[in-house]
This record gives structure tokens, C-alpha cells and sequence, in this order.
């Protein structure tokens, strides 16, 4: 069996009029004036006292004096207001992408380990109502949870539960999702040969909004006298085994990679493929008609969205079987790569422009962008780069990113054509092959990236504002 490398934004002034007098004596004229004085006089003198109805009388008394002081028109209440904020966190957009970075302090030491397609997760982000939700990896065995505020700062104090991996996190208005693994049996085999362990378990883990456990439900099979090493025993082993979660609302998805023990006479064989496994939202596995308990194979990069259009939970992953992009369940090539060791699937998301899907991809170090279902077109991207992200950026854009030196670049693309939109331009954080960045409500998008010593750096680009 072949492991896959590491796949891999004028009231116009009223002059005051020129009076034309006639040629009148000066003592008409100091008698008008004499006239209005002692009107203005009376006026006042007998003016009712309702405020409203005071200034129409000096108006009128004015008036028979000299002309009207320029008005000037009233202040537009947009301009009062300053610039039209988005969302609940009342976030600016801008004509072009700006980008916030803000460094998060966990109070704990963080496992980020190595980079690879087998290695631990460091750190996932989800969007949530007025801020955020972000998971990390400790060196204590355990996964921590922390909400974030609209200014990406902890909140409060973080949690902390069992888990070896961290995978991915997704939340909604009651709470958040956290994919986990925890560690499982293998059992006694035997193996028809090699070495396949360990033998770990999947689980999602949902939380409510107070940071207190509502359920757990695990997405792989073992227990109840199964073990790893058992025919028909699915499980996490060493090979790439990462997954993403997505939600139509009331279920909760989860696509990843997945170890599959296979009988063969009087041993097993542990292969490589992917599973999906939906709960609603009491924990319960459901039998839902987009689930599977084996998908691509071998599978690497598994990625999951919900399309609300076609009503369906839509995947893609990285397979050597034919060396190609694929939908799983059945197969659906999306498009063709080779088995060189550089195919990596990058992430999935919906296109603006009816029910298509955008993948970003990489093949020899060159990054790729395909659109499919119904049709599949390809653009070119121009950039070289090994580990493509992808994420929805608004309505109508989305935004791909790359790793540039010891920091990462992105584009805006149109997610109806893929058309580039501006300029390339910098996030000055390190990029991280298998982390994601995450779509907001308000247009704007977070990245999860490595700090110094314990910390986390919460990279935003910021909504734009068309």
C-alpha cells in the first residue's frame, strides 16, 4: 500500500438679492424704518408663547428688514454615522482586502509537533455568533477550547477534554462541534503483516454556549467487543487520517480518513479509504442518505461542504485510486493528477454562480483551481505553491491562499468565474499545510496560525465592500 506524501478583496448658495430701490426721500425711508421697529416690537410683545409658533413670527418680522441669512443643508446622516459597519461584531468592510492580526495568549503550551499529512493538528477556528470559537492541541493529551470576542481575543477562561488529535471545529447559536481522536485497541489481530497501529477512535464532541459538555458520539466503530484488528473494525491508524466537519443546520458531518481491517483467511489487512458519519442534534447517529462507511481509497485530504441548492452534503478527497480529485461514494473524477508524490487536495467550496463547486488543488508544486458539477472547467492559477487553502470570502468572492516564504500570500477570485480580483497581497502569518481558514457571516474570513511560545496568531481579512 502506498502512503501519500505530504499532498501534500451643491444647495446652491442663496446671495443675498440686490434690493433696486427706488428713489424715495430720506424721510419716507426713516419712517419705514421707524414702522417696522415698532412692528418687530409688537410682534414680540404679543407673541404666543408655543415655541413653534415663535420663529414663523420673527421669520415673518425679518424678513420686511433684509433678506433671509443663508441656510445650509442638514448634515447627512450617513456621514454623522462614519462608515457602514457588517454583522454582529460591526466589522468595516473596504475596497480592497485589509488584513488583521491578533496575537491570542492560551496560558499553555501548545503541540504543534511536525508538518504532515500523519501529524497532529496544531489549531482549528469556527465562526460563531459575535466572535469565534478556537480549538487547540496541548501536550497534556488534551484538546483546549476557548471563544474568541469580535476583536479575535480570549474570552473567559478555555476548557480543556480528552483527545490525542484535533481535526476540526464548527459551531452554531446553541454551541460548537470539536472532531477529536482519542486513543483506542488494536486487539490481537492477527495481522496478516506489517505494522498498522495505532488503533484510535474518532469522535465528535458538542458543546453549548457556557463551555459545558451537552454530548459525545463516535464516528468510527470500535467498542462494544470490536477492536481494531477485527474484520469490518474502522478506525484512526498512522496514516493520514484528518477530517473536516460541515452542518446543514440540524445535522453535523463529519468526512475523514479512516483505517479499514479486512479479513483474509486466518489474519486481517488494515487498508486505507475515508468515512462519513452525520448525528443530528441530540448526538445520535442518523442514516442519512450522504453517509458512507467507506468512500475514496487509498484517500488523503478528505473535504466536506453543505450545499444548501442541492440539498446535499458535497465531498471531494485525494485518492490514488487512478491518481485523481474525486467525489466519493460513488467515484466522480473531478480532475486528473499523477502518482508522483505531489498530489494534494486543498479545500471545498460553493460556487456563486448555481450548483457548482470550487477545489483548489496542487500537482508538481503548481496550484489549480477546478470547478465542477455539472461541467468541470479549469483556470490557472499561476502560482507555485505545494498546499493550496481556499475559503468562501462574502457573496460573490472567495479567497485562495499560499505559503510565501515564511509567511502566506492569497488572491481574491470571483466564485462564480474564478477571475482574479486586485492584487495578490500578504498575511504575515506561517502557513500551515492542513489548517483551514474559515468563512464568516460578515464577509470577512480567519486563519489560525503559530505564534510565539504559547500563543496563537489570528490572522482576518477583513469583508469587502462590493
Amino acid at each position: 500500500m502506498s502512503r501519500p506524501s505530504q499532498p501534500a478583496p451643491s444647495e446652491e448658495e442663496r446671495q443675498p438679492r440686490k434690493a433696486n430701490w427706488k428713489r424715495i426721500s430720506i424721510v419716507v425711508a426713516a419712517a419705514a424704518a421707524l414702522f417696522a421697529a415698532t412692528t418687530m416690537a409688537t410682534a414680540m410683545a404679543t407673541a404666543p408663547s408655543d415655541p413653534a409658533a415663535s420663529p414663523a413670527v420673527v421669520e415673518s418680522a425679518s424678513s420686511a428688514t433684509e433678506p433671509s441669512p443663508t441656510t445650509e443643508p442638514p448634515p447627512d446622516a450617513a456621514a454623522l454615522a462614519g462608515p457602514e459597519t457588517v454583522g454582529d461584531c460591526g466589522r468595516t468592510p473596504s475596497s480592497t482586502p485589509e488584513v488583521t492580526i491578533t496575537e491570542v495568549d492560551t496560558g499553555g503550551v501548545i503541540g504543534y509537533g511536525q508538518e504532515g499529512d500523519t501529524e497532529p493538528l496544531p489549531m482549528a477556528i469556527a465562526a460563531r455568533p459575535g466572535g469565534s470559537w478556537l480549538a487547540w492541541i496541548g501536550t497534556d493529551d488534551r484538546i483546549h477550547l476557548g471563544k474568541l470576542d469580535c476583536d479575535d481575543r480570549l474570552e473567559g477562561e478555555p476548557i480543556a477534554f480528552e483527545g490525542i488529535d484535533l481535526q476540526d471545529v464548527i459551531a452554531d447559536e446553541d454551541g460548537v462541534v470539536v472532531l477529536v481522536t482519542r486513543e483506542g485497541a488494536c486487539g490481537d489481530g492477527p495481522l496478516c503483516g506489517g505494522e498498522s497501529s495505532p488503533c484510535n477512535t474518532m469522535h465528535m464532541v458538542r458543546f453549548d454556549n457556557e463551555g459545558d459538555q451537552v454530548w459525545e458520539r463516535e464516528v468510527t466503530n470500535l467498542g462494544d467487543g470490536l477492536d481494531g484488528y477485527d474484520d469490518g473494525a474502522r478506525f484512526v491508524w498512522w496514516y493520514q487520517h484528518h477530517g473536516r466537519l460541515a452542518t446543514d443546520g440540524e445535522h453535523f458531518a463529519a468526512y475523514f480518513g479512516v483505517a479499514i481491517t479486512v479479513a483474509n483467511g486466518d489474519c486481517v489487512d488494515v487498508h486505507q479509504g475515508d468515512r462519513m458519519q452525520v448525528v443530528d442534534a441530540d448526538g445520535d447517529l442518523v442514516d442519512h442518505p450522504d453517509a458512507f462507511a467507506t468512500g475514496c481509497s487509498h484517500s488523503w485530504t478528505t473535504r466536506i461542504v453543505w450545499d444548501p441548492g442541492a440539498d446535499e452534503f458535497a465531498m471531494v478527497c485525494a485518492t490514488d485510486n487512478e491518481c485523481r480529485i474525486a467525489r466519493p461514494d460513488p467515484y466522480e473524477t473531478v480532475a486528473w493528477g499523477v502518482c508522483d508524490g505531489t498530489l494534494f487536495g486543498g479545500d471545498l467550496v460553493l460556487s456563486s454562480d448555481g450548483p457548482r463547486y470550487w477545489t483548489a488543488w496542487s500537482q508538481s508544486g503548481e496550484v489549480r483551481l477546478e470547478r465542477f458539477s455539472p461541467s468541470n472547467a479549469s483556470v490557472d492559477t499561476g502560482i507555485d505553491a505545494s498546499h493550496p487553502h481556499l475559503v468562501s470570502y462574502g457573496e460573490t468572492h472567495m479567497l485562495l491562499a499560499w505559503e510565501d516564504g515564511d509567511a502566506m500570500r492569497a488572491q481574491v477570485l470571483g466564485s462564480g468565474t474564478g477571475d482574479t480580483v486586485g492584487e495578490s497581497f500578504a498575511i504575515d502569518v506561517p502557513d500551515h499545510d492542513y489548517q483551514a481558514f474559515k468563512a464568516y457571516d460578515d464577509g470577512s474570513a480567519a486563519y489560525p496560525a503559530a505564534g510565539d511560545g504559547d500563543t496563537i496568531r489570528i490572522a482576518r481579512v477583513m469583508p469587502l465592500s462590493s
